[in-house]
């Protein structure tokens, strides 16, 4: 084996056994297809929903407050770099390129880059869920056997509590698909392929008596979007969100190579030293594989807090929650989306990436971090840390 050959097979096994710990914590069905007869969403109508970013620069002593944060927080917890946006109505915008997207080559962040959602994918596909739910095709309340076949207590859990993460569900990321994963790291999977490695697993708990945060929830509800469109999963995200959205800068990857470039390089601590990290996105699902922009992520940001592509009574239902037992760090997690001191969005962390993506209806902030690391010691999720803090000099300044 030549070192380069071994330096890889190690940094695999690594990445394994890390998204194991890490999207336990962080981050096709087998029904069959149903005809809707729905007719196909408008693009006219939700193409308004986009509102452009602030024109103009935030106050030069608030900027630096900004970076201040950001220059900190990369600091303490020995991030490479980051790409972080701050937008504020009738102000303007502050835009952030800081440190290294590769260390190896020396190469520096880019505002253009194209970074990994990660788990702020979740809240893309819980949208479709509740326009599907706003539509008739689905309700809250179906059970997923009607969708998937093989989940255990499948005839008691339901829409809703996949969607806030009370389920009970065991997770996919388990021995069985950390061996298929290992065995070869480059296998594209299939949503179905990952929703099989929970299929007849022991549940957590019975549905509905906790709360935390499981991987599967947001897979199983990749295939109800395509048993009840009949469509792939990528195809009725592009259709409904993102070209009426205008995101044609965020794309659901399963293949790396894919990836647009620019974009940075993943890392995690490793024998004292940042390991850079092979991507595989087929790994992630409908739980975790959009990849995104700044500009774009701003008005997804924007979109999900404000119900924009829903019924208002629907956004409501979404925002019903409670705390988290185990997962990230949010106040209360509800319908595919947490809340933070009134901000509202969801964050995401893996294999050598961290985004946190959020908006405040009160004031119509957005603020939007990337970061190229993840799996910090002691643990953190140094985007969303970086997401408070400019959050706080916000709440610090408007008094």
């Amino acid at each position: 084996m030549t070192s380069h050959t071994a330096r890889a097979t190690k940094r695999r096994s690594r990445a394994g056994a890390a998204f194991l710990g890490t999207l336990v914590f962080a981050l096709a069905g087998c029904a069959g297809s149903v005809d809707t007869g729905q007719p196909e969403p408008a693009p006219s109508a939700a193409a308004a929903l986009r509102s452009p970013a602030p024109e103009g620069d935030l106050p030069t002593e608030l900027q630096s407050a900004l970076q201040a944060v950001v220059d900190q927080t990369m600091s303490e917890y020995d991030v490479p770099g980051s790409a972080v946006g701050v937008w504020i109505p009738g102000e303007g915008a502050w835009l952030a390129a800081t440190g290294l997207a590769d260390q190896e080559q020396g190469t520096p962040v880019t505002l253009d880059m194209s970074w990994p959602l990660r788990s702020v994918t979740k809240s893309y596909t819980v949208t479709l869920v509740l326009q599907l739910v706003d539509e008739g095709v689905v309700s809250l309340d179906d059970t997923i056997d009607q969708y998937v076949d093989g989940v255990t207590h499948g005839d008691q859990i339901t829409l809703r509590e996949l969607a806030d993460m009370s389920s009970g569900n065991a997770d996919y990321i388990n021995e069985d698909f950390l061996t298929a994963f290992e065995q070869d790291p480059d296998q594209l999977f299939t949503l179905q392929e990952l929703n099989g490695f929970m299929l007849g697993k022991p549940a957590q708990f019975p549905p509905g008596t906790r709360k935390v945060y499981t991987n599967a929830n947001t897979n199983l509800l990749g295939a109800v979007v395509e048993a009840a469109t009949g469509e792939p999963f990528a195809d009725v995200l592009e259709e409904r969100i993102l070209r009426p959205l205008g995101q044609e800068h965020t794309a659901y990857l399963t293949d790396a190579s894919a990836w647009p470039e620019p974009h940075a390089v993943g890392y995690m601590p490793g024998d004292g030293a940042l390991v850079p990290q092979d991507q595989n996105f087929s790994i992630l699902g409908a739980a975790g594989a959009l990849v995104s922009t700044l500009d774009d992520a701003r008005a997804w940001a924007q979109t999900l807090a404000t119900g924009a592509l829903l019924e208002p009574e629907t956004q409501a239902t979404r925002e019903q929650g409670a705390p988290l037992e185990v997962g990230p760090p949010y106040d209360l997690y509800a319908l595919g989306i947490g809340e933070t001191d009134g901000w509202w969005g969801h964050n995401g962390e893996g294999v050598g990436f961290t985004a946190a993506v959020f908006h405040q209806p009160e004031s119509g902030a957005s603020i939007v971090v990337f970061m190229n690391e993840s799996n910090v010691e002691p643990p953190a999720h140094p985007a969303d840390q970086t997401f408070r803090r400019l959050a706080a000099v916000l709440a610090d300044r408007a008094g």
